[in-house]
């Protein structure tokens, strides 16, 4: 590494694993690259079911992991729904939530989706991580296998807020809501 670009790194962070700065003047902004295949955040994560893959992701990229079904159940038509269980539990760190949504393709093919998406899990919840689905199509009961890709889960940091109790809002009004806006 050439002296210019070490003096570079130092300014941008020597703490960070690998950093990058905007370019051969002084920086800008730097970020943190991370080295490939390595994780931006560990979460502990137990197997309930041994026999289950971990939440994976399907390609690189992607914000979802999936989550696997760990039992069988049947969606009736209509509005059928179920908890499903996924064999994991997971520790996920204050400041972040668990985010448990659809998979595309299921809603699209099947109509299958989750009731109440996007599912939340708290960073204070153990227990096991379970998906309640319902099928929305209107003829045909669904079946969900165990070990079939039932949901995504996406780790997202979160912010604590405080209320400021005020007698108006700043900003403009622009009205309408819930469709007001037009198709």
């Amino acid at each position: 590494m050439s002296q210019a670009r070490a003096d570079r790194a130092t300014r941008c962070g020597a703490d960070r694993a690998v950093s990058r700065c905007a370019g051969p003047r002084e920086p800008v902004a730097c970020r943190s690259v991370r080295p490939p295949n390595q994780p931006l955040l560990t979460i502990p994560i137990v197997r309930l079911d041994a026999d289950l893959p971990l939440p994976a992701y399907a390609h690189e990229g992607d914000a979802g992991l999936d989550l696997y079904a760990a039992e069988d159940a049947t969606l009736a038509a209509g509005g059928g729904r179920a908890l499903v269980a996924t064999g994991i539990s997971i520790a996920i760190p204050m400041g972040y939530g668990g985010f448990v949504l659809p998979r595309s393709g299921l809603a699209l093919k099947y109509g299958i989706s989750v009731v109440n998406a996007p599912g939340l899990i708290d960073a204070a919840y153990r227990g096991e991580v379970k998906v309640i689905l319902v099928n929305t199509d209107p003829d045909n009961d669904y079946m969900v296998h165990r070990g079939d890709r039932v949901a995504q889960l996406v780790i997202q940091a979160v912010e604590q807020i405080g209320w400021e109790v005020t007698d108006s809002l700043d900003g403009v009004d622009r009205g309408g809501g819930f469709g007001h806006s037009g198709r």
